[in-house]
């Protein structure tokens, strides 16, 4: 296994343990808040850098494999849900939010499942699909910088304002989301990628 497919699968690693960072305080009690936040930031941060640098390494250096195009978008669907699972727990996440969101990752991780069994056919990039893994990006790290300051800092005052911003991020990330399935779809039917799929 080469470095880039070890990276996506310590980013796999993390995801749970993301989680029960996460987890601690609703098993152990707020005794544990200061340890539960450090290590869900430090998973994070951790599982981010890596998803960062193997695609790098791996269209630089030639390290392309078939495993890793399809284990690395499925580390991505899984790390995003179960940070945005764990997000809209937290209560600052919309649940629509994360059910637009959920339903999306599915349904293209199944249409790359059913191009890949046409012969590897691959859809270009769209404008609504960088949208949405900007904003997914951006949310995602509003929303560890919020769960941080509440545990280290009083956040009574500016509470409103900080659930506001971040429900129109959520919203704009589930709306790019959609968007981007929108379009995929568009661009399969349209080019007939998935012409001759026996029923």
């Amino acid at each position: 296994m080469n470095i880039p497919n070890r990276l996506t699968v310590l980013r796999l690693i993390l995801v749970p343990v993301f989680f029960i960072a996460y987890s601690l305080t609703g098993w152990f009690g707020p005794g544990v808040a200061y340890l539960s936040t450090v290590l869900m930031l430090i998973c994070y941060a951790t599982a981010e850098i890596t998803d960062l640098i193997d695609g790098k390494i791996a269209r630089k250096y030639h390290l392309v494999t078939d495993l890793g195009k399809v284990m690395d978008p499925f580390a991505d669907t899984l790390s995003h849900l179960t940070f945005f699972v764990c997000f809209m727990d937290k209560g600052i996440m919309p649940a629509w939010c994360f059910v637009i969101i959920m339903w999306r990752e599915f349904s293209i991780l199944f249409l790359r499942m059913l191009l890949i069994k046409q012969g590897g056919k691959a859809m270009p990039a769209n404008i609504w699909g960088k949208s949405k893994t900007c904003l997914y990006a951006f949310t995602s790290i509003l929303s560890i910088l919020f769960i941080v300051l509440e545990t280290f800092m009083d956040l009574s005052s500016v509470m409103d304002i900080c659930h506001t911003v971040l429900y129109v991020f959520f919203a704009l990330s589930a709306v790019a989301s959609l968007m981007s399935f929108v379009t995929y779809l568009n661009d399969i039917i349209k080019t007939k990628a998935l012409k001759g799929m026996t029923m």
